[in-house]
């Protein structure tokens, strides 16, 4: 049998006194792919690190071993991790625009790796270059080349950074979350290009997803982890099957009878919005002079009642986000915005300013809009301190609250961003739209960055607050399985056009458009991860 490529055993893990990880052992052989799954903060992303010496510097290793490709990474010197990185192992991360240097165009970021492991410059780079976009689902990647990642969305910066962890053709390939940016039908491309290289290269993958379609679909083996340790590992699908532990049972069951909450036929209009339109201008020339327009947002109209969920999917780039931005005043757009009988389209300075209070949104991105200077109760209470006068206790009892209702404990105000998980800071940023108890909140991919048990209870916690204080929604995603579970009505969008809407079941069961087809294809709703559909919600 062919010796593991990698093999971490009895792996134990602290931060300064308190444990984190505990006698975590796995291998990896040359060709196989072993998804690694459980709950965020369960210590995936600590042992994918661990796997390429890129542990934080609090972090103390108690015990184990990690070998990869015969080096022991633990002991290894600079200069010999330098080597290894990129070339006999690379790393997809699980946040994306973070880790990309604002700095570097797309063609200098992919071309570092080519330059350091494959001596490629000049023209055979370029070629490369445009080859690995292509292959990860780049539109036009001759345009892309001088893009800087602020000009990219979320999908397009995943995107960029698998082509560049791709670059150096690793021996071991880690992805951790690879596809949370990605709509459904990227997310089939990218695991099938993964896929193909695996077994083209014969590449090790460590496949780190809360996504468990896409696990049982691409990986046979598994591993589930759960505070800190591996408590169930084996064949994919004998673990789906019948598992074993308490962690893979939740994992599985995660979205049981979630259906959206029932909304009253008398419920009035809270937001409509008729033809609006978000063209950014492409200027060319010395003058700087506008030559076309990236039609972002092109004649969008829709209607959002009081308690509602409205969903908004469609691939990267389709102008999902644009859109809940320029619907909060964000962005420039022309085209009329309503909210509560007031036209808002218009209103400046202080009038807009004290609107903001009902109207919150939850960013794509947690890492990026989570200050690193801020504690976590700084950060939660930032909306109250701007929009109302409270003292420290009054302050402070809110911000627990908020914690409490997103699954996180109070004790952990005084903690940094970048103490937590990705799942976690996702938790925090949705508490910080929570505690102003607004009637409106734009949800941008609110937990792309969840595990699937943890997904479903923020969703089962959003819908909660939905019927207690009849909150609004428009909910971005690329998580069909989440739309089916949560949304009343959606809207597709192509190229910042809406193709359809309906009723979320009736565009899901009998979609007029083949491109809402293509999506409910790739999304699979059939499968281990999709959420069940009770006859309350046909009725």
């Amino acid at each position: 049998m062919t010796a593991p490529l990698l093999s971490i055993k009895n792996l134990s893990i602290a931060f300064g006194s308190r444990p984190v990880m505990r006698d975590v052992s796995l291998s990896i052989r040359p060709g196989e792919t072993l998804a690694l799954v459980g709950e965020s903060g369960s210590g995936k992303s600590l042992t994918a690190r661990a796997a390429m010496a890129l542990l934080p510097p609090e972090a103390n290793v108690t015990a184990g071993s990690v070998t990869l490709d015969d080096i022991n990474v633990l002991t290894a010197e600079a200069a010999e991790l330098c080597t290894l990185r990129g070339s006999r192992a690379a790393m997809i991360f699980q946040e994306p625009r973070p880790s990309l240097n604002p700095l570097h165009t797309v063609e200098k970021q992919i071309g570092e790796t080519l330059l350091l492991h494959k001596g490629l410059t000049g023209d055979k780079a370029r070629q490369r270059i445009l080859e690995l976009l292509e292959l990860v689902g780049i539109d036009n990647p001759e345009k892309r080349l001088t893009s800087y990642p602020h000009e990219l969305s979320g999908g397009q910066c995943q995107r960029i950074m698998i082509a560049s962890a791709l670059a150096g053709e690793p021996k071991l390939l880690i992805a951790d979350e690879p596809t949370t940016a990605l709509d459904v039908t990227v997310q089939r491309q990218i695991l099938d290009l993964i896929a193909g290289l695996s077994q083209k290269l014969n590449m090790a993958t460590l496949l780190i997803s809360h996504d468990l379609g896409l696990v049982r679909r691409y990986a046979p083996g598994v591993c589930v982890m759960h505070d800190g340790k591996i408590v169930e590992q084996g064949p994919t699908e004998k673990v789906f099957a019948s598992p074993a532990s308490k962690g893979a049972r939740l994992l599985l069951q995660a979205s049981r009878g979630l259906v959206p909450s029932r909304l009253s036929e008398r419920s009035k209009p809270l937001l409509t919005v008729r033809n609006l339109k978000v063209w950014f201008p492409i200027k060319k020339g010395l003058l700087r002079r506008t030559k076309d327009y990236v039609k972002a947002v092109d004649d969008v109209s829709l209607g959002l009642r009081r308690g509602e969920c409205l969903g908004i999917v469609g691939e990267s780039g389709s102008g999902k986000t644009t859109l809940g931005l320029a619907v909060l005043r964000m962005l420039q757009s022309t085209g009329s915005v309503t909210f509560d009988g007031r036209r808002i389209d218009e209103i400046k300075g202080e009038a807009l300013r004290s609107l903001r209070k009902r109207m919150q949104m939850v960013f794509q991105d947690p890492y990026g809009s989570l200050s690193p200077r801020m504690s976590i109760a700084q950060i939660v209470s930032e909306g109250l301190a701007a929009h109302h006068t409270l003292d420290r206790r009054q302050r402070d009892r809110k911000v627990d609250a908020a914690l409490t209702e997103v699954g996180l404990s109070p004790d952990m105000r005084d903690r940094y961003p970048h103490e937590f998980s990705g799942g976690q800071r996702q938790r925090i940023a949705i508490a910080r739209a929570l505690v102003l108890r607004p009637q409106f909140m734009v949800l941008d991919e609110p937990t792309s960055s969840l595990d699937r048990s943890v997904q479903f209870r923020i969703i089962d916690l959003l819908r909660g607050l939905q019927e207690k204080y009849g909150l609004s929604y428009l909910f971005i995603t690329h998580d069909l399985h989440l739309t089916r579970a949560f949304c009343h009505k959606v809207l597709v969008m192509h190229a910042g056009r809406i193709v359809e809407a309906g009723p979320t079941q009736t565009v899901f069961d009998t979609p007029r458009e083949n491109y809402t087809q293509t999506l409910l294809d790739a999304a699979d709703l059939s499968g281990p991860s999709a959420s069940i559909i009770t006859k309350e919600y046909a009725s």
